[in-house]
């Protein structure tokens, strides 16, 4: 009886430990953007098949794609951002944190893309590709996302959170986290 019972639990076990191996490989992935021209303004992104909003993943693509106008055209940055906001406006506390993370730091955006690294000073290889991951804590919370981008220039995946507005089925963008340092761009680095 006492082996056919731990049969029972092994067997028992074993499926379960399988199910949750799978549970978690469902929820974790990674998708990948590729973009061949960078829109520069709001209109230009909200014409991108990504700017429907359906698809939390490419609203945090799309996030990058927007800090990167920051560097050229502050005001171009925070409409795109404002759109990607949705219902919520991109408060001005946002936008001073923006600000702050990037003074004299406007290489962080461009560290997101794929080939941009510190030692070719943050410039992407084009056509201009974004990675986008989840891991199985992702979408712990209904209607709400929290996915990871990898920096060329850092080595932990920055996270971004997005919420879904259910009425619409789209995603918007919630809470940037991921402007904090990296790696200097060679050019920048004293000790280079």
């Amino acid at each position: 009886m006492a082996n056919f019972l731990q049969k029972l639990l092994d067997t028992v076990g074993g499926k379960l430990a399988t199910a949750a191996t799978q549970a978690v490989k469902k929820a974790a992935g990674t998708k990948t953007y590729t973009f061949p021209a960078l829109p520069q303004t709001v209109e230009e992104m909200k014409a991108l098949p990504e700017a429907a909003l359906t698809d939390c993943y490419a609203v945090a693509a799309l996030t990058v794609v927007s800090l990167l106008r920051y560097e050229t055209d502050p005001d171009a940055c925070f409409a795109m951002l404002g759109f990607l906001k949705g219902p919520e406006p991109l408060s001005n506390l946002e936008k001073q944190n923006i600000q702050d993370r990037l003074a004299g730091k406007t290489y962080k955006p461009r560290s997101f893309f794929a080939g941009a690294t510190p030692q070719n000073n943050y410039t992407p290889t084009a056509p201009y590709t974004i990675h986008v991951a989840s891991n199985s804590y992702s979408f712990d919370n209904e209607g709400w996302a929290t996915l990871w981008l990898k920096s060329g220039g850092g080595d932990n995946e920055r996270p971004v959170k997005l919420r879904k507005k259910p009425s619409t089925g789209q995603w918007f963008l919630n809470e940037i986290q991921y402007l904090s340092d990296i790696r200097l761009p060679v050019a920048e680095d004293k000790w280079a």
